[in-house]
């Protein structure tokens, strides 16, 4: 029975390898986080299933529950990368103006001596 679950495992990790290299656009946070998520899932539901002599069972039952659990996880992260993008966005908006105003002060200091 443990070969099964070993033959079960490594058919859904090949499935999930071939499904991320066919992917023409780089895989978002939120599917990367569902498909590590459903392959956690699967082998998760196939170790715990082969127990009872059902891994396959389990694999299907598990998958699933991985995908959706990844994917609301990679969803979370994909929130959190937008709000660092825009801080980021933000802080060099306020360098470029801290810039802006030193190079106006100093224009005003030469002005200023000048006369």
């Amino acid at each position: 029975m443990k070969s099964k679950t070993q033959w079960i495992i490594a058919l859904l990790l090949a499935v999930t390898l071939l499904g991320s290299i066919g992917c023409s656009a780089p895989l978002s946070t939120r599917e990367q986080g569902g498909l590590i998520g459903a392959g956690l899932g699967a082998g998760t539901g196939a170790i715990i299933g082969s127990t009872v002599g059902h891994a396959a069972v389990g694999a299907l039952i598990g998958g699933p529950i991985g995908l959706v659990a990844g994917g609301l996880i990679g969803d979370q992260l994909m929130g959190q990368e937008r709000v660092q993008d825009d801080q980021q966005r933000q802080i060099d908006q306020n360098r470029s103006e801290v810039e802006r105003l030193r190079r106006e002060n100093e224009r005003l200091r030469q002005q200023s001596g000048e006369r």
